[in-house]
């Protein structure tokens, strides 16, 4: 017999844990977590290009909320004569230039902030 309760004590804890995962991983889905460290406050800060002269496509790996994509569309956008715009559901990212801005730099730009780009195109003004 004490064999049995403690098997239903460990069972029990383990139920406990998986509950407390897939509640977290909801939130964190959601956007609704600190997740990334960030909160759900980050306020994305666009550029607007007057004469575009690329738009590049980068397809991006790791990201899963809105505070990710609010992470990466502030450090691209950070850059001069960049305007990027990040679809979660797609995982990637569109950049309009407004110059010569080398691959390299946008790559730097993503992966800094613990995402990996999986690939650069390009793509029609």
């Amino acid at each position: 017999m004490d064999g049995n309760i403690g098997t239903i004590v460990v069972v029990v804890i383990l139920i406990a844990a998986v509950i407390g995962a897939v509640m977290s991983s909801l939130k964190h889905i959601r956007g609704e977590g600190g997740c990334c460290g960030g909160s759900s406050d980050i306020k994305v800060k666009r550029q607007r290009i007057k004469h575009v002269t690329a738009v590049k496509k980068i397809s991006i790996e790791g990201m899963k909320c809105k505070n990710c994509v609010k992470r990466v569309e502030n450090s691209l956008n950070s850059m001069s004569q960049v305007d990027a715009y990040v679809n979660l559901k797609k995982k990637e990212a569109i950049v309009n230039l407004g110059t010569i801005v080398p691959e390299e730099l946008l790559k730097q730009a993503v992966e800094k902030e613990g995402y990996r780009v999986i690939l650069i195109s390009d793509m029609k003004p």
